[in-house]
């Protein structure tokens, strides 16, 4: 695409799936601020996590914990700032008529998304298991992803109805 269009689009487009890519966007930046954060307490640049006054959170326990550490040598957290650099380069991607010239892309997304989702899960429950406590910050990221992946299934139906052959798709306004 070219670059001066897909600036335009990206920045002053109105279409539906605009809308949501830059919800999911912003979801993701949210859910990396969430995995600075505990990065920041992992490695000892900050002394404390804390937590709402309610709930079964004890993010200092669980981020301090080995279920934090256990993974290539690495506090979890870092692995967060990856995850949702790489959900926002997907959803940045493309104009506004991506599902229909490039299905790939919010397939791709979508799945991506949808990963997350499967393994926030599986973490979370990993995470209680081992510590009887939850990390808020951990949580939170997990909410911000099952609300990108609500919010990315319109285009992804639209890509893969493009991309194999079940109707005809019509542009975003």
């Amino acid at each position: 695409m070219n670059p001066t269009q897909l600036s335009r689009e990206l920045r002053t487009a109105q279409t539906p799936d605009l809308k949501r890519r830059r919800w999911i966007i912003g979801l993701s930046l949210l859910g990396a601020a969430m995995g600075q954060i505990v990065t920041l307490y992992q490695t000892g640049i900050i002394r404390h996590l804390p937590d709402p006054p309610i709930g079964p959170f004890d993010s200092d326990k669980v981020d301090a914990s080995d279920y934090g550490y256990k993974r290539l040598d690495t506090p979890d957290a870092a692995g967060m700032l990856i995850t949702y650099a790489f959900t926002t380069a997907l959803a940045s991607a493309g104009g506004k008529d991506r599902a229909l010239v490039k299905p790939w892309v919010p397939l791709l997304m979508g799945g991506k998304v949808l990963s997350d989702v499967l393994t926030n899960l599986t973490l979370a429950r990993e995470e209680w298991q081992e510590n009887k406590a939850l990390c808020f910050y951990c949580q939170t990221a997990n909410v911000l992803s099952v609300d990108s992946l609500a919010l990315a299934v319109p285009e992804v139906v639209r890509a893969a109805k493009q991309a194999f052959g079940s109707g005809s798709i019509q542009h975003q306004g």
